[in-house]
């Protein structure tokens, strides 16, 4: 992915391996929340997620075809180390560990990774590599986005 912080309006296209754009992600100017899709080549949307207004922390919610999938927010108490959780629409929870401000982190469900995301794999600024090892491709993407948001919003807090 290549971005540093998602802003209001700001759009920008993952690539595969290959270079080739698969997904846009747009960031939708005109919301009062912040707000982004994550889009097809063709403009097919796949996942549309908003920030809560009113959250004791903050929390991210992705819907899928106008349903509830995911839910993200960072941990309550976490010295050591980042920490998020994100509640999957169907009771499945995870967790993504790391150093999220260096992008380096990892995602893990109960049967294992789901996600692995890590600045070092790439020497142009502003990008990072994100390897997806669950089946739904565009909800694992849209989650590794939502947290990248709330640590660029955390970070502008302090």
């Amino acid at each position: 992915m290549r971005q540093r912080v998602l802003s209001l309006g700001q759009d920008y296209w993952v690539t595969d391996d290959s270079g080739n754009k698969v997904f846009l992600v747009d960031g939708r100017v005109l919301a009062f929340r912040r707000t982004f899709e994550l889009k097809g080549t063709r403009g097919e949307v796949y996942v549309v997620a908003r920030k809560k207004l009113f959250a004791l922390r903050n929390t991210m919610v992705i819907k899928v075809g106008g349903a509830h999938a995911a839910t993200v927010h960072k941990k309550l108490f976490s010295p050591i180390r980042h920490s998020f959780t994100i509640a999957l629409a169907d009771g499945e929870r995870w967790t993504a560990r790391g150093d999220l401000i260096e992008k380096n982190y990892t995602l893990e469900g109960p049967q294992g990774v789901v996600a692995q995301t890590s600045h070092k794999w790439f020497r142009i600024r502003d990008s990072y590599g994100v390897e997806i090892y669950y089946p739904d491709i565009p909800l694992a993407l849209a989650i590794v986005v939502c947290i990248d948001e709330l640590v660029a919003a955390e970070r502008g807090r302090e």
